[in-house]
């Protein structure tokens, strides 16, 4: 016969204890929500509860999606789209930076707009928008992306000849342009300002020319795809199914940023022209990966579509391995936050701060293997839950294949020992594939390295991986730029290259 013994116990020694403390996610009134009006994304980690996302209890529908390069981001999202048309069939359009979805839209049959490789977009053209209004747009744009803000009677010089321009073409700068009417372009500005400028009587001609000169940036022979007559309909373009438009022909981050803010300006108006529907669902998804130029300024149309969006059935997903890249007011205000794998204390700190989850949550985040991801949802009302959860893995439509390249025989014990240094980094097939077309490999020698990652069970060592690379021609300095697109540590880089110069010298 056993004797009953009391003890006492401290209280935060009770709050250790699962039976009694709250579980930290929400209940599973809340997670579950309809399938014909939510989509489904995965299994929480504590209850494996079905959790499906809805824009109607939360304050909008924009997302963010943070999480360090192989996190699972591009496969998240597409996944999203996928299942946000199905079931509101909303339209999609993604500003691709790098092509990263390329192959994917043209699989699913999207539609695919290449600027720098055959399409064109005319920043001066109105969609709808009276020349006055996209006048300042133009000027907002290029105060982001030059340093015309600094410089007052360039700014003045520049904005007078672009209204000067649809003056010229017989437009009435107040008044909504008539349908089919063809716009000016940058051409015509800069011969305005020359034109001026050849008259000799301008009081400044420096700064005529260094107007004249900024233009040009964006006019070059060879290089004016946004000074000839545009090859897409930006009117259609919001309801135009799955829709990408690949920015990696053109010649570097300026002009694919001009692109990108141009065309955030025109679907923002097309969003307010258009209106308030009657019918609930979510219209159009605008995706911004790795834009930071975009997404980080407070003057982006990108900030003024998450303020306004909802109620135009507008969403905006913002994904991106910095968090610090992403503008405060878009970071803070966006209605979900999906958490990918994020490893560095730095981002760690940052996400934290901005949402204020726990350490354990925090604790979760820095072990997520490729797929896992806390939720961050920002609900309509007052809730006594919390908000901040973990999923055990987002369930996509294919299942995700995952390439492991292995750190451990680089890193030193304490590095090995560290929490902050990432023990190895995962990747998607097609995200390793394009990783690898950026340091120039060919697409045979691609092949070659993927079969041999596949026949080792998806995963390979740092140090083999890296002889690879070696042995398909890739030279020093387009291995140095892969690793540095991980955030590997330059000491741990200058290891990695002196193993490859070791083992050529053997």
């Amino acid at each position: 016969m056993s004797i009953l013994k009391f003890q006492y116990i401290m209280s935060n020694e009770i709050a250790k204890r699962s039976f009694i403390s709250r579980p930290s996610e929400p209940p599973a009134s809340v997670l579950i929500n309809d399938p014909y009006k939510a989509i489904f994304v995965g299994t929480t980690s504590i209850f494996k509860v079905p959790f499906s996302w809805s824009f109607e209890n939360v304050t909008n529908p924009h997302i963010a999606v943070v999480g360090i390069t192989g996190s699972g981001k591009s496969y998240f999202v597409k996944t999203f789209l996928i299942r946000a048309n199905y079931i509101w069939g909303t339209n999609a359009i993604i500003i691709d930076w790098a092509a990263e979805y390329l192959d994917w839209v043209r699989q699913s049959n999207g539609k695919i707009i290449s600027l720098g490789k055959g399409d064109y977009l005319n920043i001066l053209d109105l969609s709808g928008i009276p020349p006055i209004n996209r006048t300042k747009q133009i000027m907002n744009a290029l105060e982001i992306l030059t340093d015309i803000s600094m410089f007052p009677e360039q700014r003045r010089l520049t904005e007078e000849g672009i209204e000067q321009s649809y003056t010229n073409m017989g437009f009435k700068l107040p008044v909504p342009p008539p349908e089919g009417k063809e716009c000016p372009t940058l051409h015509n500005v800069i011969s305005l300002l020359q034109e001026k400028l050849q008259e000799g009587t301008y009081e400044y001609p420096a700064e005529l020319e260094n107007a004249i000169y900024r233009l040009r940036q964006f006019a070059r022979e060879g290089q004016d795809f946004f000074s000839r007559k545009s090859t897409i309909d930006m009117k259609k373009l919001a309801s135009s199914g799955l829709v990408d438009i690949d920015l990696s022909g053109l010649p570097d981050e300026q002009h694919r940023a001009l692109a990108a803010l141009v065309i955030l300006q025109i679907l923002k108006e097309r969003m307010r022209i258009e209106g308030w529907n009657v019918n609930k669902g979510l219209k159009t998804l605008v995706v911004l990966d790795e834009a930071w130029k975009i997404a980080g300024d407070e003057k982006s149309d990108a900030v003024m579509i998450v303020r306004e969006g909802r109620k135009y059935q507008f969403g905006l997903i913002v994904a991106s391995q910095n968090p610090t890249d992403i503008n405060e007011a878009i970071f803070s205000n966006v209605g979900t936050t999906f958490i990918l794998r994020t490893r560095f204390e730095k981002f760690l700190n940052y996400i934290q701060s901005s949402l204020n989850f726990s350490d354990a949550i925090r604790e979760e985040i820095s072990k997520f293997g490729v797929g896992q991801a806390a939720v961050d949802m920002a609900f309509q009302s007052n809730l006594n839950f919390p908000q901040v959860f973990t999923l055990e893995r987002i369930r996509g439509e294919e299942p995700l294949y995952v390439y492991r390249i292995d750190m451990t025989e680089i890193l030193t014990k304490s590095e090995l020992d560290s929490r902050a240094m990432p023990k190895d980094y995962q990747f998607e097939a097609a995200e390793l594939k394009n990783k690898l077309i950026e340091i120039n490999m060919s697409s045979d020698a691609i092949a070659g390295i993927i079969s041999a990652i596949e026949s080792n069970n998806r995963s390979i060592s740092m140090r083999e991986f890296v002889g690879l690379l070696t042995r398909n021609n890739s030279n020093t300095r387009d291995i140095i730029s892969f690793l540095k697109s991980l955030s590997i540590d330059d000491i741990i880089i200058t290891r990695i290259i002196s193993d490859i110069g070791m083992a050529e010298h053997t």
